[in-house]
């Protein structure tokens, strides 16, 4: 069959209707099992200037993670952020409404 598809193109064979082998299933626990590949994920691609670009670098390797990971944590670190500044502009009408002009006041009321 393998050789069926790959006449009519399909480069890509058919999943095996084999069972993961016993030592596999005992390592997990049986549990399921997701792999990398069934994430579903995109790419993104961006210019750096090279003085960012050598800080990314010498971040990545004193943490030992990859370039991607590094610039992942910050986007999701810069993403919460917004998040924050923006809840925060909504919120301020409201909060100056009842008294709370500055963080001290927050401070002073929760502490």
């Amino acid at each position: 069959m393998d050789d069926v598809r790959a006449r009519q193109g399909h480069n890509t064979p058919l999943p095996s209707k084999r069972s993961p082998p016993a030592s596999f299933k005992r390592l997990l626990g049986g549990a399921a099992c997701i792999t990398l590949s069934d994430m579903k994920s995109s790419a993104l691609t961006i210019r750096l200037d090279p003085d960012l670009n050598r800080q990314l670098a010498r971040l990545a390797k004193r943490t030992g993670r990859s370039r991607s990971d590094v610039a992942r944590e910050a986007l999701r670190r810069q993403l919460a952020i917004a998040q924050f500044e923006d809840l925060r502009r909504r919120l301020m009408p409201l909060a100056e409404a009842r008294g709370y002009l500055t963080d001290e006041d927050v401070f002073r009321d929760v502490s």
